[in-house]
């Protein structure tokens, strides 16, 4: 907990005067902080456009390094060319917005150190707490090409994930249908097109059992918002780490703060029809496998 004495001759807001203290600091953060009550303003939650004056108290419950200024790592490349990035994202960080910390930033830091033009653009997205790989453009024809082949599923998608429950069967194509409930920032997953909900298919297999755990290779055929996630909570096997769709007690007990999935595979088509990136054609790209894939497999994590 930070304590703050306002030293000011004037009255000025209090989202600015914390900027000011900590150039770390996003606004998007603050306003993060203030709906988690982590900011007081002489002993209570104000809105960040109230002005503060000489003589006020602010505790800010936020640790060291959320306040401190921190060097931004580079990007992890799995492939590049002058075209395109395939970079793999850790969990735990978000691909965009307004953080200190995200895949985009990584990749400008990335690309400065080595002396480029920092522009990429992200072709597709993974959620903060998935791992894996993402396809970043370094210009227009890029961009174009990517985005096009993704969404004509051209551009092939695999993931490992434990789930907490054994699959049956073992190895499945399911297909079903997905329904958004943006209020509640969650999908859900019904077996008809009601109400405007949108089909997708996920196939599994299940490559290794352990206890009450499996883990399984998913291919994502089609590509909607928490697909996996909330496929795999429908028949009863949940991602282990999967605050959202999954075990809360099997997540603390196990401690996983992070859904156990990674995005571990991307294939491109055997034929690829613009010269300018015929070098793709049946190019296989792979993450490195999770720490918890090896662990189902040893028998160590049950």
């Amino acid at each position: 907990m930070k304590e703050l004495h306002v030293k000011s001759l004037l009255p000025v807001r209090l989202d600015k005067y914390l900027l000011e203290q900590y150039p770390a600091l996003s606004l998007g953060r603050l306003n993060k902080a203030l709906r988690e009550n982590k900011i007081k303003l002489n002993g209570k939650k104000q809105p960040l456009s109230t002005r503060v004056q000489n003589g006020d108290i602010i505790r800010l419950f936020l640790n060291d390094e959320q306040l401190e200024k921190r060097q931004i790592p580079p990007a992890v490349f799995v492939y590049e060319d002058e075209d395109i990035i395939v970079a793999h994202k850790p969990a735990g960080i978000e691909v965009d917005g307004s953080a200190a910390d995200t895949l985009v930033k990584r990749v400008q830091t990335k690309l400065s150190a080595d002396g480029q033009n920092c522009h990429a653009v992200l072709c597709h997205r993974l959620d903060t707490g998935t791992s894996g790989l993402i396809l970043l453009a370094k210009n227009k024809a890029a961009e174009q090409f990517l985005t096009d082949a993704i969404k004509t599923r051209q551009i092939e998608k695999r993931y490992l994930c434990v789930t907490f429950g054994r699959p049956q069967p073992p190895t499945a194509l399911m297909h079903d249908y997905l329904l958004k409930d943006a209020d509640r920032g969650i999908v859900k997953i019904t077996g008809s097109p009601v109400g405007g909900a949108k089909e997708i298919i996920t196939g599994y297999e299940t490559l290794a059992v352990s206890g009450r755990l499996a883990l399984l290779e998913v291919e994502l055929v089609t590509g909607r918002t928490h697909q996996i996630r909330a496929h795999l909570a429908h028949i009863g096997c949940p991602i282990l780490g999967d605050s959202k769709y999954g075990n809360n007690a099997a997540n603390r007990e196990l401690h996983f703060k992070y859904q156990a999935l990674c995005a571990w595979e991307l294939r491109f088509p055997t034929k690829i029809s613009d010269p300018h990136f015929f070098h793709l054609a049946g190019r296989v790209f792979h993450a490195e496998k999770p720490w918890y894939c090896r662990q189902v497999i040893d028998g160590s994590l049950q």
